[in-house]
């Protein structure tokens, strides 16, 4: 494995990592907040995840969800 391959690999770890606790952080701040049922519908269907975030004002996950999925998309592209 080249050092390139390396870093391709670790960036893709990290980025799926920030993605699943985005994830994570999105599901459990929607399920605090009425309409409870967004929660279980986020955790079916993830990309209504950043949706739901930016209209409960919680635009910090939103960001940092869509852009760690970014990422992890672009690593898989380039790498392939």
């Amino acid at each position: 494995m080249s050092s390139r391959d390396l870093v391709f690999v670790v960036i893709a770890i990290l980025s799926c990592a920030l993605l699943i606790t985005a994830q994570i952080s999105i599901v459990a701040a929607l399920a605090v907040r009425p309409p409870r049922w967004r929660a279980l519908a986020v955790i079916a269907f993830p990309p209504l995840a950043p949706f739901w975030a930016l209209r409960e004002k919680l635009r910090g996950r939103a960001a940092t969800w869509l852009l760690s999925a970014l990422v992890y998309a672009v690593v898989r592209l380039v790498s392939s």
